[in-house]
């Protein structure tokens, strides 16, 4: 497993970033090629709300062998803001088109927060060319249990983005955890989004839900999610797992929203065993599993 620590060791893994027009958008978009030959799909990523794309440079150094690709939201790191509000669709359909781009024919798909809500609408949009999807952290939509209401008011507050101490002093508060190396360099990387690049990004899910499509999510899908998230409670976890035709649970003891970052030794070595594991070995689950299970 490549923590933090080990990975530090290695030569940094930086993306290729590029600007990239597709449509109406004016998008800066990550690309880490893999560092040696592999048959291993693509990874598509889809970053939390507000959350430009330094904040997922982990992945590029836990997943070296393997292409991974993002892009910053409209409005957000140093994507352009939208011109109009967009959809979920619409994004998912932005997503598919730099896949293309980039000589991607089948993905997994992976999504942190409000990503996990792109995950989920991009699997079900292009579903044929969707391998698996990792859902951490999030919910199946307007259908949440909302987390504690301190939290969701930290949320709200642009100092979050603005000013390192205030992130520091409220970070477990915020995120259910407290503040490590981690968490420090997670702050140290955050860029402001442009005032209505957050609006819309609010706007995109009003009114969504991904229940009345979720059971046509028949690929391989890892459900993670820590114990002690004050944004997004652990029975949202189960919702999606219970709702999920073909997936699985890892709860992160001790976990708040971003376990990824404060503890990546109990949740990277999960999130790649489980992208490498063989797609023959994951069967659906069975009824009684899809009805009851709630391990």
């Amino acid at each position: 497993m490549a923590t933090r620590k080990s990975a530090s060791r290695a030569k940094p893994r930086l993306p290729e970033i590029s600007m990239e027009t597709v449509g109406a958008f004016t998008l800066r978009v990550g690309y880490w090629p893999a560092e040696r030959p592999s048959d291993k799909r693509p990874l598509l990523f889809f970053n939390g709300i507000g959350a430009n794309m330094e904040l997922a440079f982990g992945l590029g150094e836990w997943m070296r062998d393997r292409e991974i690709l993002t892009f910053d939201m409209p409005g957000v790191g140093e994507s352009e803001p939208a011109r109009f509000p967009y959809r979920p669709w619409m994004m998912a359909r932005v997503a598919r088109k730099l896949c293309d781009q980039y000589g991607f024919c089948d993905v997994d798909v992976m999504g942190v927060s409000w990503g996990g809500a792109m995950a989920q609408q991009y699997a079900f949009q292009y579903r044929n060319s969707v391998g698996k999807l990792v859902l951490v952290a999030t919910t199946a939509g307007m259908t949440m249990v909302p987390g504690k209401i301190s939290a969701i008011s930290k949320m709200a507050d642009a100092r979050r983005y603005t000013d390192p101490d205030y992130m520091r002093e409220n970070f477990q508060r915020l995120y259910g955890e407290a503040a490590d190396e981690g968490a420090g360099e997670h702050i140290d990387n955050l860029k402001p989004p442009a005032p209505m690049g957050y609006v819309y990004q609010l706007l995109a899910f009003l009114g969504w839900s991904s229940l009345p499509f979720i059971r046509f999510l028949r690929m391989p899908t890892l459900v993670m999610a820590g114990d002690k998230d004050a944004i997004v409670p652990m029975a949202n976890a189960h919702i999606l797992n219970t709702a999920l035709p073909n997936s699985k649970l890892h709860v992160v003891q001790d976990g708040g929203h971003l376990f990824l970052v404060t503890k990546p030794e109990q949740s990277i070595s999960v999130l790649t065993e489980f992208l490498d594991e063989p797609m023959e070995a994951m069967q659906p689950k069975s009824v009684w599993q899809q009805g009851f299970s709630f391990a």
